[in-house]
């Protein structure tokens, strides 16, 4: 059977019982769907219209996902599948280019059983683009569960992402050997990515399969911005997902030689870069009843924004610092502190997997991933949730002490619930899992408070600590210091075309301390500016690297005590285009020394919300 169409059609015939139809009328037993029947059942809400990079506007917190583009806001669940259809179009747009639906496509399926005595089958999906009539195929190893222990089936599966193929036993990612899929009824169908896109450019052999279906994309190289690509990888590796759940929906319903795999039970994971492609096909298919992202840090569930204020440039997985085969050219105007102009961020590709259920997992110990921003996000996510009275289908979990993509006994239990109510429907398992390793002080509310505002402003300071500083200037903040009145500082500030704006700082330790350096790293001052005529971008005035020397007890103002002076100016930088500036924030990040006085410190920004350095 070839015809997608009339195969969806015939599954809701088929198995009724664990299908949700998006328009289901609400009722008092009424919960949102666990699932659903196609690939998107909002492709047919019309796509926003997108303005040039000057005009959009500055969004320093994280975006408010219940905010439509046009303004309007609407927290019901009846309107979150063309809002989510909205943050879909975003992401394509900025981040990932247009990922093809498949609706330009036939899809052919051949199941091969395992042989008598064995476990391991094959599915073999053919993927031809009718424009074109190019073709290409996904071969995948099927690991049956024992049909002797757990009966015939059909079985739940676990898709998860594959280099280089496996072995003859069942292949659960990350999380083999941990028990939580071993004990249990649930098959796997490997993702080979290669078949689609190369995951390495330069490690042959083989083209991307992908652009020969799709020759009017092409992916850009790694690092290098002269190569622009107008599509990413995530796009094409999502795609592959989709195309091998379609070929899993025809060979599970074949009359004559059906997989034993139900469709409405499907899971993906992976870790890493495979828990960033994991969590782009849970968003992007809503046939995907449980998504597993493993520490897929940056450019996963990571808020990008997040990461650039709170860990920055040099630390962190960030749009400045990330693959650019993976994402497309479209991303790098998003790069430093421009990043607060990308409509839409992280938390809202989470967002997106609602109603279905998510568990994330991030790795503090892991600097590249991120995983403050990942947390904050994950919080934001939770709101999400929470507001469709669906709390206990989201969870996240970061922790610290192990390797990348090494799953602790720690994280066993929490996710062994998420796949027995999810995939095996046992209904009374806890699954409310808000896992960290972050104190209570740790204000990630102050990247969502605003919601449901007007104004998309932070409501507090922040210093996340580690010796990282963020401090808001308020564009209307009194001070009464000396060469500075009430008047002046009830100002907004305007800058002018052209203009070199000069900026600094001062520093001062408080109290009785010894003769101590303070070393003051990556620091900036960033101007929201916002001209007439709706352009608006952010002025990032830097500052050099710079050790300061504070005599034994010296309790004053350094290295000025005149905060207009000379010393205290430290850095400049012209202004591409006037406008008043809406928004002034300084950031910098310290240096942590060791107790034991051995050698330099690192910077202190990044990792454990503890630190051993003052």
């Amino acid at each position: 059977m070839k015809n997608k169409c009339s195969l969806l059609l015939l599954l809701l015939v088929l198995v009724p019982w664990s299908v949700a139809s998006a328009n289901t009328p609400a009722s008092p037993a009424w919960s949102p769907p666990l699932v659903y029947d196609s690939e998107n059942t909002g492709a047919d809400f019309p796509a926003p219209v997108f303005v040039d990079f000057d005009y959009l506007p500055i969004v320093r917190p994280l975006p408010d996902p219940f905010q439509f583009f046009d303004g309007s806001r609407d927290t019901s669940f009846a309107s979150w599948e063309e809002r989510r259809n909205e943050i879909k179009a975003s992401i394509e747009n900025y981040e990932i280019g247009p990922r093809p639906d498949g609706s330009d496509c036939t899809i052919a399926a051949t199941y091969t059983p395992p042989a008598p005595g064995t476990q391991n089958g094959t599915i073999s999906v053919t993927v031809t683009r009718i424009s074109n009539g190019q073709s290409l195929t996904l071969t995948s190893k099927v690991w049956i569960p024992d049909s002797t222990v757990w009966g015939e089936g059909p079985y739940p599966a676990l898709i998860p992402m594959v280099w280089f193929g496996g072995g003859p036993n069942a292949n659960y990612g990350s999380y083999g050997g941990s028990g939580i899929f071993e004990t249990r009824p649930i098959a796997t169908i490997d993702f080979m990515h290669d078949q689609v896109a190369k995951y390495l450019d330069f490690f042959p052999p083989g083209p991307h399969h992908f652009l020969r279906l799709y020759p009017e994309y092409n992916f850009g190289a790694q690092y290098d911005a002269s190569q622009p690509g107008t599509i990413g990888k995530f796009a094409a590796w999502s795609w592959g997902i989709s195309r091998l759940i379609d070929g899993i929906v025809i060979a599970a319903n074949d009359p004559v030689n059906p997989m034993p795999i139900d469709p409405t039970h499907l899971a993906v994971t992976g870790c890493s870069y495979a828990g960033k492609i994991a969590l782009f096909s849970g968003a992007f298919d809503e046939r995907i009843a449980l998504t597993l992202p493993v520490e897929s840090g940056g450019g996963g569930i990571a808020a990008w924004r997040v990461s650039q204020e709170i860990q920055g440039n040099r630390e962190v997985e960030s749009a400045t610092r990330t693959d650019y085969s993976w994402f497309m050219q479209n991303l790098r105007p998003f790069s430093g502190n421009n990043i607060y102009k990308l409509p839409h961020d992280h938390h809202e590709l989470m967002a997106m997997v609602a109603p279905r259920a998510l568990l994330v997992t991030g790795n503090a110990s892991q600097l590249w991933l991120s995983s403050k921003a990942a947390y904050v996000a994950s919080r934001a996510t939770q709101q999400v949730y929470e507001t469709f009275g669906i709390g206990d289908r989201f969870g996240f979990i970061i922790d610290t002490g192990h390797g990348h993509c090494a799953i602790p006994a720690s994280q066993y239990d929490p996710v062994a619930a998420f796949v027995d109510k999810f995939l095996l429907g046992i209904e009374e398992v806890d699954t409310v899992v808000r896992d960290h390793v972050y104190p209570d002080n740790f204000d990630y509310r102050r990247w969502t408070d605003w919601w449901g505002s007007e104004q998309p402003k932070f409501r507090r300071d922040y210093n996340p600590g580690n010796g990282k500083v963020v401090i808001s200037i308020d564009d209307d903040w009194r001070h009464d210091g000396p060469g500075r009145s009430d008047e002046r500082g009830h100002q907004r500030l305007n800058v002018d075309d052209g203009a070199t704006v000069l900026a600094g700082y001062s520093l001062k330790l408080r109290g009785m301390h010894p003769e101590t350096i303070v070393s003051l790293v990556g620091g900036s001052l960033q101007l929201d500016i916002a001209n007439h005529d709706g352009r608006s971008y952010t002025l990032t005035i830097p500052f050099e690297d710079t050790d300061f020397q504070f005599p034994s007890g010296y309790d004053q103002w350094f290295p000025s005590l005149n905060e207009d002076g000379v010393l205290a100016l430290q850095g400049n930088a012209v202004a591409g285009f006037g406008g008043k500036v809406t928004g002034a924030y300084f950031s910098a990040i310290g240096l942590g020394q060791p107790p034991d006085g051995s050698g330099a410190g690192q910077p202190a920004g990044p990792g454990l919300f503890t630190d051993s350095g003052d």
